[in-house]
């Protein structure tokens, strides 16, 4: 039965086609491509080459190179199959769509660079710390950069998901604990010695994964509760020439209402802060958290520059 008419399909069809296809989803799907060549590239040339192991997929995928001798890029593709149809009901449009990318990208990658001449003049059987190291850097730059975009590579992610949607199990301790699973059985075509290398890589393969997703921005976010929050508040803006944000707030013991001062510094700034604070309140409750990134207008940890004609007209 026909319930639209053949204008309002077109329109709609380019309404959908118009809201993939935007700046944004194109970029993201280019960086995906990117993040995705360079984890392919690390487990071909690295991984494979030097007889280390991987977490998740991708260390199954080495299992069966091993023992059945199957191409990486075909099992990649064929293992994450079942598993994108599975997790389809848990995760919106956009993400199903990005996933779908970041695996099949993974896919070809493996594939390309499994052919290119380039990857076997790279020799690092010499030293396994080395290819411990660069595998770690390469591989977590390549995820780190497919993560950032909004996109996975499937595999371990979707299941993770899934679980933690259906039980509750954080999504960390759901691929650590495949990681470990993966790990452990890959000691059966390996020893001892490669795995700890292993380990060596996975551990920088989470920092620098991390580093790349959050960026390099480092700040402090302050929380400050205090009765003297008008005086602290100005002398933040007279001494750090900050911005900041009131909180209302309730107190828990005597149900008070209570304005909070939130706002950001960069670490070296800190200590001038608590100074401030302490000056004016020595019983204020400060509390100090991580800032790993900031958007919006006027909140950037970075100070205003100084106009020195504008200082002298004062």
């Amino acid at each position: 039965m026909n319930f639209l008419p053949n204008n309002s399909k077109t329109n709609f069809s380019k309404s959908i086609i118009k809201s993939i296809l935007n700046t944004k989803t194109i970029k993201d799907l280019l960086f995906i491509a990117l993040g995705a060549s360079i984890y392919a590239f690390s487990l071909d040339a690295i991984n494979i080459k030097n007889q280390l192991a991987d977490g998740g997929i991708s260390g199954v995928t080495l299992l069966l190179r091993y023992w059945f001798k199957i191409n990486p890029g075909i099992s990649t593709l064929v293992l994450n199959i079942p598993l994108i149809i599975i997790g389809y009901k848990y995760m919106g449009r956009r993400m199903l769509i990005l996933t779908i990318w970041g695996t099949s990208c993974l896919s070809f990658f493996l594939n390309f660079w499994l052919h290119t001449p380039f990857i076997h003049q790279i020799n690092l059987d010499h030293d396994l710390f080395l290819a411990g190291l660069l595998t770690g850097l390469l591989s977590g730059l390549g995820i780190g950069i497919v993560f950032k975009f909004g996109g996975t590579t499937g595999g371990t992610d979707i299941i993770a998901r899934i679980l933690e949607l259906k039980l509750g199990i954080p999504i960390g301790k759901t691929l650590l604990g495949l990681d470990v699973l993966v790990l452990g059985i890959s000691l059966s075509y390996l020893d001892t010695k490669h795995m700890l290398y292993t380990l060596v890589g996975s551990y920088f393969l989470a920092k620098i994964a991390d580093y790349v997703q959050e960026g390099s921005y480092a700040a402090k976010g302050v929380i400050i509760i205090s009765d003297k929050y008008l005086n602290i508040a100005k002398m933040i803006n007279l001494n750090l020439d900050r911005g900041y944000t009131y909180l209302l707030a309730e107190g828990g013991y005597q149900n008070d209402t209570k304005k909070i001062i939130y706002c950001v510094v960069s670490p070296r700034e800190l200590s001038n802060l608590k100074s401030i604070v302490l000056n004016e309140d020595k019983k204020a409750f400060v509390s100090i958290i991580d800032v790993h990134e900031t958007l919006g207008e006027g909140f950037t940890y970075l100070r205003k520059k100084n106009n020195i004609f504008e200082n002298l007209k004062k």
